[in-house]
């Protein structure tokens, strides 16, 4: 690379960087989620002179924003509620899929002029996938039941290897001119996905040897990092599912990390991670918006008019399939899930089923695997509608992002879903159950001390009772009022710790101390 371009390189960076912070806090100045607000403001940078012009490469997409991305999505994703939901999840995330691409090969020739099956095959293919981020981000901040947050966040990381794979038979069809059977799909998928979800199993189960061997925070972290790489290029290289064994990894890993990561290396692990987290997501948000100058290039031959028709109606095409999609298939999985697991589960309402068919929005992967599509065929001649494959693609993205994500919100309160139920419930019990757990280990421990320590054991009983009572205010075991006075304890703590900050800040100033003391 050239000088010019390394300075290229860092000037684009550093205004991307600068984009995504300025933007992202103003998400949060007007309370928007900051998804909508990041491809809004790229939409209009995109026309603003002297801007440079940046170009979606899509393998920047699949090879490095995609794998850690994902891989942070699954770390946090609860096994317990995954496997439990996975009938609904695998409704969705292969039902829907497969319904979406089929349904726009079916009707794509009817809306657009020159488009044939195989193309609409391509174009549900690239548009079949959803993307949670925006959805999910919307719905815990107005409180959206857990379930249906699980539901959408458990759909966003296995649709990714479905779309994936029916873009691959897609593709074929146009470019080579093969016409793969129902049998050989069904094959590949599962070579796909047995394949991928072993790569990435192995490679979490090295992981995890490696990790209890290891106590030094930028080591770990560098090894947090560089894990989905290293599972999505492995599986890539057996022609296996890459999102998958990211996935897989992600999965075990966040299950396994309790048992080898230390506190201290924890809080560095979730601060790099977010910080990570926010700066890709952003970054390919934006990078969403800046498109359009160039999409818009590429359907000049194409009015003004005919473009937002297009748009418009390929957009509302795929809500409408979403929700006809949602309800039939809410319902079976439902009967599979009490008829075959036996899982005692409540009979779906219409208004959660909307909801979950009202946020189908697509993300960055969209329009990656659009613009990913080959410039020509076999013979040499120009892959067909490729440039409207990229518009429509683009146009989904938009109207789904942002017409859908700013609904969300009050359609959720107009639905009274809006969760209302205490969320901490689980938590206090776990909470009150380890608490009891340490106090039963402590008496266990005074009957054994005979170095006549009563007061040590009577102080540290007070304190594990007082935080208990704290959680289990109802409880008649123990004093009501203890929970108000460990409050109490609390608030001193903190304003005693504040003081010894001041104090330590003085010091320094007035050079008793140096820089390393006070961090430390």
């Amino acid at each position: 690379m050239s000088e010019t371009g390394v300075h290229g390189a860092q000037l684009i960076l550093l205004l991307l960087l600068l984009f995504v912070t300025t933007f992202a806090a103003l998400a949060r100045k007007i309370q928007t989620p900051y998804p909508i607000v990041l491809v809004v403001a790229g939409l209009l940078l995109g026309f603003v002179p002297g801007i440079p012009k940046i170009t979606l490469d899509p393998d920047l997409i699949f090879l490095v924003v995609l794998p850690p991305l994902l891989y942070s999505a699954a770390w946090v994703t609860s096994w317990r509620d995954f496997s439990h939901n996975l009938v609904s999840i695998a409704m969705l995330a292969l039902g829907l899929v497969g319904f979406t691409v089929l349904a726009v090969a079916e009707l794509g020739p009817w809306l657009f002029s020159g488009f044939d099956w195989r193309i609409g095959f391509v174009l549900g293919a690239c548009v079949a996938a959803t993307d949670a981020i925006a959805a999910t981000s919307i719905a815990n901040r107005v409180g959206l039941p857990k379930v249906i947050v699980d539901l959408l966040e458990g759909e966003s990381l296995i649709n990714d290897a479905t779309g994936l794979l029916a873009l691959e038979f897609a593709t074929a069809m146009v470019v080579e001119g093969r016409h793969p059977t129902v049998g050989a799909g069904l094959l590949r998928l599962v070579y796909l996905s047995v394949a991928g979800l072993a790569t990435g199993l192995l490679l979490g189960r090295i992981v995890e040897w490696v990790e209890h061997r290891i106590e030094d925070g930028p080591i770990e972290i560098g090894v947090s990092i560089l894990v989905p790489y290293a599972a999505y290029l492995t599986a890539e290289a057996i022609h296996a599912s890459g999102v998958l064994a990211v996935v897989a990894a992600g999965l075990y890993l966040g299950r396994k990390s309790s048992e080898f990561l230390s506190s201290g290396v924890r809080l560095q692990t979730r601060a790099v991670w977010s910080s990570l987290e926010f700066i890709l997501n952003g970054f390919v948000f934006v990078l969403i918006g800046l498109q359009l100058p160039s999409v818009l290039a590429g359907v000049r031959e194409l009015s003004l008019k005919q473009v937002i028709l297009y748009g418009a109606a390929f957009s509302v095409l795929l809500i409408l399939l979403r929700l006809l999609w949602t309800f039939p298939g809410a319902y079976v999985a439902h009967f599979i899930r009490r008829r075959f697991l036996h899982q005692n589960e409540s009979w779906p309402t219409a208004r959660a089923v909307f909801v979950v068919g009202w946020t189908g929005m697509r993300g960055v992967l969209a329009l990656a695997a659009a613009m990913s599509l080959p410039q020509t065929i076999a013979n040499g001649s120009l892959f067909p509608h490729r440039d409207l494959i990229v518009f429509l693609t683009f146009s989904v993205i938009l109207v789904t992002l942002v017409f859908q994500g700013l609904t969300l919100p009050p359609l959720i309160r107009l639905l009274g879903l809006a969760r209302t139920s205490d969320p901490n419930e689980e938590d206090r019990h776990g909470r009150g159950l380890v608490l009891e757990a340490a106090l039963a280990e402590l008496n266990e421990l005074r009957r054994t001390d005979s170095a006549g320590n009563a007061e040590l054991y009577d102080d540290l009983a007070q304190h594990y009772k007082h935080r208990l009572a704290s959680i289990s205010a109802a409880s008649e075991e123990y004093d009501t009022n203890a929970g108000e006075r460990y409050f109490q304890y609390l608030e001193l703590s903190r304003a005693l710790l504040d003081v010894e900050r001041r104090t330590a800040l003085r010091l320094r100033d007035r050079g008793e101390i140096v820089d390393a003391v006070l961090r430390d």
